[in-house]
């Protein structure tokens, strides 16, 4: 069997003017991670990437925690595992204007209103501006999958994306539909490890949201969702 270790990128920018960007708690998210996994003995035969520039920055961090053979790992970058645009999203499915981020309040009526687009867009009833439909947002993760059974059989691959993809991966691999993954998405924490074990054939759910380098008690304030 192999195993799919899906990585969510660190802690990016939210509610600033480029979201894509990790912050500095999201750089240490991933390095630690990265020296966790390199404790495990960890030695990935590949990297598939999203190409979103957070992707990019969690890997280098990640790279920089497993170590200096890290350097040497083939690295694929991969279109569909990119996450959906939530503003694109949020616009498409309208309403009176949120209030801002940066209080609770806030926080709770974006991550509402951002279920409900989700739900729309899934069920084919809205079309985001510049955003695939579902079912090919769906196909571009369930290709990643396939890659790995195609090509790494026995071997570990390290995939780093976003909540959506891997909420999606996991709901497939479940056999679960669209709530589940909107359910999945919303409790996804950054730079959380998910494993899947794979052969040719079979594909299964081995451990869901982990946080294994932030387990010290002196880590738990390096917990974050958005």
């Amino acid at each position: 069997m192999g195993t799919l270790y899906l990585v969510r990128h660190g802690q990016a920018s939210f509610g600033a003017d480029d979201y894509d960007q990790l912050s500095e708690l999201g750089q240490r998210q991933c390095q630690a991670l990265g020296q966790a996994l390199a404790q495990r003995g960890l030695e990935p035969a590949a990297v598939l990437l999203g190409t979103l520039r957070r992707h990019q920055q969690s890997w280098q961090a990640l790279a920089a925690g497993l170590g200096c053979g890290a350097a040497t790992i083939a690295t694929q970058a991969w279109p569909g595992l990119n996450e959906y645009d939530s503003l694109a999203l949020l616009q498409a499915i309208g309403g009176e204007p949120l209030p801002p981020h940066d209080s609770p309040e806030g926080f709770k009526a974006h991550f509402r209103r951002l279920r409900q687009a989700l739900t729309a867009w899934m069920a084919g009833e809205i079309t985001p501006h510049g955003m695939p439909r579902y079912v090919d947002f769906r196909a571009g993760v369930l290709q990643a999958l396939s890659h790995a059974q195609s090509h790494h059989v026995g071997q570990a691959v390290l995939v780093v994306s976003s909540g959506g993809p891997i909420s999606t991966a996991v709901a497939h691999v479940l056999g679960a539909g669209a709530p589940a993954a909107i359910d999945l998405n919303m409790r996804l924490r950054n730079s959380s490890l998910t494993e899947l074990v794979f052969s040719a054939k079979r594909m299964e759910l081995l451990a869901f949201n982990t946080l294994p380098h932030l387990e010290a008690p002196d880590r738990r304030s390096w917990v974050s969702y958005a």
